[in-house]
């Protein structure tokens, strides 16, 4: 009796026992496991680069080429992209999610400028804190932004002036619509007077602001018309405003009025093959991107970078178009021939930005 008790403690320790050790095997392989995931990085693997783009709306067709760019380099360079923007434009919105970005530790920055002190001053934090930044579309000239890339601006206004004396002549009263009172509008509209100003017999009849809706720019554009019906051009400086004018003037009867848009917009592409739209003047929003995130690479190198990398721009018109969609032109990028600054026949690179769905129609596209 005593014998088996005394067995049976014994088997009883030894069960215990068992447990015990394979417990402690299993609680050293999860130590193990941790210790594995906490160890530091291999220094021969550096982690990859964070870039955050911040546009002027998220799903806006023209930085949505623009991101695509940035993507396609940062891939290219080994870098990883953060995209983000305000679901509709919205200044303030633009500067929490910069601040955010700077608070995040976010290694490179590009940013539309939006020429106001208290952007400027988040930029010059961002530097601070040894965040490079550059520019993209909009310039912030009076901050620590190490680059600007896009669109000389005030030199594709004077392009559009061009294009207006042109085809109306040297005389006529002329509408124009701006987006906003971004930056870059204001230089495209300055450059657009220096040519029209030189003429007596032209004169700018009406400024008026879509607020980058198609919607706004047919009312305004309608409005202008009625108010104007000697009118013989309006012209558009943001991606909506061509095909709101066209709107406006097919609604009106104007059939008088030349229609003059901006950037590539395919409503803006058929009503030129309608020859609702005279021409429209093209940006390389794709271009911007690829440069942009080419140049914060270079700036990690240790290169020289210059401050500013313009993007080139070029006029499409039923011609140029016409000749692209046949295959006789000579453009680049997605193939799109347009006409140079001086009417001879030229090429752009431009990524066409489609604008069909809701928020291009309700008016959520660019500047």
């Amino acid at each position: 009796m005593s014998n088996r008790i005394w067995n049976l403690g014994i088997a009883l320790l030894s069960l215990t026992f068992f447990f015990l050790l394979a417990g402690f095997g299993v609680t050293s392989l999860h130590t193990r496991q941790l210790a594995g995931q906490l160890k530091p990085a291999d220094p021969a693997e550096p982690s990859r680069l964070r870039i955050g783009l911040i546009s002027q709306e998220l799903n806006n067709p023209f930085w949505r080429s623009v991101e695509s760019g940035a993507r396609s380099a940062a891939e290219r360079h080994g870098m990883d992209l953060e995209y983000a923007g305000p679901l509709r434009i919205n200044a303030e919105e633009q500067a929490r999610l910069l601040e955010k970005a700077i608070a995040k530790g976010t290694d490179a920055l590009l940013v539309q400028g939006l020429n106001e002190p208290g952007y400027a001053r988040l930029i010059d934090q961002a530097a601070a804190k040894g965040i490079p930044v550059i520019t993209v579309d909009a310039d912030e000239p009076n901050s620590k932004r190490i680059a600007y890339v896009g669109t000389d601006n005030k030199r594709a206004g004077a392009q559009m002036g061009e294009l207006v004396v042109r085809t109306i002549g040297k005389s006529g009263r002329i509408g124009v619509l701006l987006g906003s009172k971004a930056n870059n509008q204001r230089l495209r509209l300055e450059g657009f007077l220096g040519v029209v100003n030189r003429y007596p017999g032209l004169a700018v009849a009406d400024i008026r602001y879509s607020n980058i809706s198609r919607l706004q720019a047919a009312g305004e554009a309608e409005t202008m018309l009625q108010q104007h019906p000697e009118l013989r051009a309006i012209v558009g400086f943001s991606a909506l405003d061509g095909p709101g004018i066209a709107e406006a003037v097919q609604r009106v009867g104007a059939a008088n009025v030349s229609v003059f848009a901006f950037d590539d917009l395919e409503s803006t592409r058929e009503a030129i093959r309608q020859g609702r739209i005279e021409a429209t003047i093209v940006q390389q929003p794709y271009q911007m991107g690829v440069e942009a995130v080419d140049l914060v690479h270079a700036y990690f190198q240790g290169e020289e970078i210059g401050k500013l990398h313009v993007t080139e721009t070029a006029v499409l018109n039923r011609n140029s178009l016409a000749n692209a969609e046949s295959g006789n032109g000579n453009g680049g990028g997605n193939g799109n021939a347009a006409e140079g600054a001086d009417g001879s026949d030229g090429t752009s690179s431009v990524n066409g930005a489609s604008d069909n769905g809701a928020a291009a129609d309700a008016g959520g596209s660019r500047r």
